[in-house]
């Protein structure tokens, strides 16, 4: 078994990202600022809001968290899209009130929208980042290889079908409407499953040898499990991300990424 640990290539990004950093605080006197606003009380969304500061605080970023009703969202993120001092916005989900998350997240201003959740938004989401970020680190190359994208989420497996289309990688997604699942699975080379359903990927559904990128998130006992059943770790033919430290380091350095090309691109918009 080959391991993808992500949290080894994380330590390299966020090198160079506090390089970065330091770069326009020095050259332009400009102090990056996120902004993150949440809506409702969950341990989940504390540990994520916490794992960002924390991350934030040591590359030099501001983060400022802002708890509110989700009536006052609309006002709060126009103030925040006025704001010149902060470059990238997050509305954390789920919101209080799920139906409006496609009309909230598209109130936020397209060079500010560092999580890519809007229409118009200029950055790539940050998860699907991560994930080439992890296969790229450990030369597994794509092109000619079978790839099957277990989930057709917003913030992950459908993004990643999009750019795996626009790059011509041969892609099958897997979701609650395929008809027949163990045929989709037949002669795939590399897998990426995002469901967060936890256990729904099977040892028996995976070929020989493939390449598997566990990027599901779940809650399971007061846990945070992944998509992969227990006996998919049993496989000592598998290249695979681990329980923890795979995607998830690299999704945060994925995310701060965009708020730094923020802050760049708005600096020499201003000169």
């Amino acid at each position: 078994m080959k391991i993808l640990n992500g949290t080894e290539l994380a330590e390299f990004i966020q090198e160079r990202q506090a390089k970065q950093v330091r770069g326009l605080r020095q050259a332009s006197d400009v102090a990056p600022k996120l902004a993150i606003v949440v809506t409702i009380d969950h341990p989940a969304i504390d540990t994520y809001v916490r794992m960002k500061k924390r991350y934030g605080a040591e590359i030099m970023i501001d983060v400022e968290v802002h708890r509110v009703e989700q009536t006052e969202v609309p006002e709060l993120l126009e103030q925040l899209n006025d704001d010149a001092s902060v470059y990238g916005i997050i509305v954390q989900l789920p919101l209080a009130d799920p139906s409006q998350t496609e009309e909230i997240v598209n109130l936020v201003a397209p060079e500010k929208d560092v999580d890519a959740l809007g229409e118009r938004a200029l950055y790539e989401p940050a998860t699907p980042l991560a994930i080439r970020w992890l296969l790229a680190g450990y030369n597994i190359e794509l092109a000619g290889k079978r790839i099957v994208l277990v989930g057709r989420g917003k913030l992950v497996g459908a993004p990643l079908e999009r750019i795996f289309h626009e790059e011509g990688y041969d892609v099958t997604v897997i979701d609650r409407n395929t008809p027949d699942i163990a045929e989709a699975f037949e002669g795939a080379e590399v897998i990426i499953t995002a469901t967060g359903q936890p256990g729904i990927v099977s040892s028996a559904m995976i070929p020989p040898h493939a390449v598997v990128v566990d990027a599901g998130v779940a809650g399971e006992e007061g846990k945070t499990v992944g998509d992969l059943a227990d006996d998919v770790r049993e496989r000592i033919d598998l290249t695979i991300t681990p329980e923890k430290g795979g995607v998830g380091p690299l999704t945060i350095c994925a995310l701060f990424d965009n708020v730094i090309r923020a802050a760049q691109i708005a600096t020499n918009e201003n000169g």
